[in-house]
């Protein structure tokens, strides 16, 4: 029988689990206890995020044919009431932090709903296009790439604000608490997910089979809705004078997020310093540039999460920690010198692009950031805070935004190439008299192809916007498209080599055949079986797409006999001595080369493919088959 000694207070160690159960339970209970009380601190906030979940279970209930016409509303209504919550945030935190004076409160609130109110019609009635050949509208990408921009501005700003009072936080406490909050909530949201889904599972297979989908979507949407009100209610008590002693727990990090940040997270940033630092010394020794896109995929992130890090040890007082505040800075500016000039070869090399526009945003913010860091230290977090907040604002504006800069810059590069051949002379454009050279009629090609897919641009009175169709544009610059190569500016990985094919328009002659036979491809199970009632009988045609080879083939049976096992292998051999291998440039091909015909004594079999693509992928060793069956015609004999 064990000695009974006193154990964090409990005087028996066998209640020792108990104890310890007790604590977890009250730490559960302080999380739900805390979404309640987001309810009476962030009304406005839980009021749109409420309007959000209401508008994604109506969804959930309209089955798509119902939904369809109103797709365009509830997308509207979903981004508002999104917008809503998160500007809400910020005259709430203003109203308690800054003023918390009478009335304050119910301004802010009444501000937050009111901001959503407004985006909707805004959004309404002019952020929908209607698609080319569409029935209805949806929502432009510059509106959802707006709204996204001022859910992130709001944000960073309530960031900034829950920092304050100085004496009780900064930027760094402000940012972990808000991170914290999230990933609690994450993790709550996770399991009751987990949780209410597994024992949805279990009444759908031993008690109720017919359990429709709906039901774990639902379970989905209301989870979400609770994990947000954690997330919410985990924040302190911010009224100003007021002192909230879960202010502190919220923003101390705990031992184990000091393990991470400073004994992994460091050193793992340290690593790709040096590596990056290696490749800058690499290039003033061999010259020789990385793919731009994969560049400004690794840089992006050195960058980002870099400062990130950066501000979240501010308080560390490892030597570790101290080194890399002191060192990320002075190497992240000398690897950012390199990153400038592979963007300006980008640019020069295929002018101004949304990449190339991102990457030069996050480049100018790393820059300005570092230079921020060596004078004023953890003093510039809120300065370098508010300048990404500038950002962000400067780049969805109408005229220097993402959005229409690189549309100009690409117009004024299609328009300098076209009066260089003397193919543009005022509004005016004429066919080329003579071929252009290869870099030309890349560079048309790759001007048109970003034009005519940019949505809703300004383009020029004599720009087609019908220029996606091949045939359209020979006829009008005299020469088909000429893709660019794949370049080390232009995309990361091998260049796949082979034979890309598309099928011309044009009409089948089906005179002579009885069916027309659309298949379904399943890849997973190979393919699912058409039945055909004939007069032999009927027809089982199956279409096997995962074959072992990759090669897909066609079985056909009457009745219970196999009457056509056919792969494609015969017809891959015929198409690849009539067309040349390249890297990766499609090409029109004739009816007759996309067709295949079998004879059987019971059949005639047509089949007539879209696109056929037979492929290598140089890195991975790998042969690639896609023959995208259209139609398969079909003609009995007697």
């Amino acid at each position: 029988m064990p000695f009974p000694v006193r154990y964090a207070g409990c005087r028996f160690p066998a209640l020792k689990g108990v104890w310890d159960m007790n604590g977890f339970s009250r730490s559960i209970a302080t999380s739900f206890k805390g979404a309640g009380k987001a309810f009476l601190s962030f009304p406005a906030v839980i009021a749109c995020a409420a309007g959000f979940t209401l508008v994604t279970i109506i969804r959930i209930h309209l089955d798509w044919p119902l939904q369809e016409p109103y797709n365009f509303l509830f997308g509207c209504l979903h981004w508002s009431f999104a917008f809503g919550a998160a500007f809400s945030l910020v005259p709430i935190l203003v109203a308690r932090n800054r003023m918390d004076r009478p009335g304050s409160f119910l301004a802010a609130n009444l501000l937050g709903g009111l901001a959503a109110g407004i985006v909707f019609p805004i959004l309404y009635l002019t952020g929908g296009i209607i698609p080319e050949g569409a029935r209805i509208a949806k929502l432009q990408n510059i509106a959802v790439t707006r709204l996204s921009m001022g859910i992130l501005i709001s944000l960073i700003i309530f960031v900034i604000l829950a920092g304050h009072p100085k004496d009780q936080s900064d930027f760094s406490r402000s940012l972990f608490m808000t991170l914290k909050a999230f990933f609690i909530a994450l993790i709550y949201g996770l399991v009751l997910m987990g949780g209410t889904s597994g024992v949805a599972r279990a009444i759908q297979a031993l008690l109720y089979r017919d359990m429709s989908i709906k039901v774990f979507q639902y379970l989905g949407t209301l989870v979400g809705f609770l994990a947000f009100a954690i997330f919410i209610g985990y924040f302190p008590d911010f009224h100003m004078g007021k002192v909230d002693e879960h202010r502190e727990t919220a923003q101390k990090q705990p031992r184990f997020i000091e393990i991470l940040l400073g004994t992994i997270a460091i050193p793992i940033a340290l690593a790709l310093t040096a590596v990056l630092l290696a490749w800058a010394g690499r290039i003033l020794i061999t010259g020789e540039w990385p793919v731009f896109l994969q560049l400004s995929g690794i840089a992006a992130s050195y960058a980002v999460g870099g400062l990130l890090l950066h501000v979240l040890v501010t308080h560390h007082e490892t030597g570790l920690a101290k080194f890399y505040r002191q060192v990320y800075p002075i190497s992240a500016l000398v690897i950012l010198v390199f990153e400038a000039w592979a963007w300006i070869l980008q640019v020069k090399e295929v002018g101004l692009k949304m990449a190339s526009y991102s990457f030069g945003l996050v480049w100018l913010l790393a820059v300005t950031a570092m230079v921020l860091l060596l004078i004023l230290k953890s003093r510039a977090h809120t300065l370098i805070a508010v300048i990404a907040c500038s950002l962000a604002f400067l780049s969805v504006l109408p005229v220097v935004g993402l959005h229409a800069l690189p549309v100009t810059a690409q117009v004024n590069r299609l328009e300098s190439l076209l009066k260089e051949q003397n193919m543009l002379a005022g509004d005016s454009l004429s066919p080329a008299s003579a071929m252009p050279d290869l870099t030309t009629r890349e560079g048309i090609t790759d001007a048109v192809d970003y034009l005519v897919h940019a949505e809703k641009a300004n383009l020029p009175a004599w720009f087609d916007e019908r220029l996606d169709n091949n045939n359209r544009f020979k006829e009008i610059f005299g020469f088909e498209k000429t893709w660019p190569k794949i370049d080390k500016f232009a995309e990361s990985g091998s260049t796949p080599i082979g034979m890309f094919l598309t099928l011309e328009p044009g009409a089948v002659d089906i005179g002579d055949y009885h069916w027309a036979v659309n298949m379904q491809i399943n890849e997973s199970k190979g393919g699912i079986p058409v039945m055909v009632e004939g007069e032999n009988g009927l027809y089982r045609i199956v279409w096997t797409v995962n074959t072992v080879s990759g090669i897909p083939d066609l079985n056909i049976m009457l009745d219970d006999r196999e009457i056509l096992v056919q792969d494609m292998n015969a017809y891959i051999e015929r198409i690849s001595a009539t067309f040349p291998t390249n890297e990766g440039k499609p090409q029109n091909a004739s009816l007759h080369d996309m067709s295949v015909r079998f004879d059987t004594p019971e059949l005639s079999v047509l089949l007539v493919f879209d696109h056929v693509d037979v492929f290598v992928e140089p890195d991975a060793d790998r042969m690639n088959y896609w023959l995208n069956l259209n139609t398969i015609y079909l003609k009995e004999k007697k």
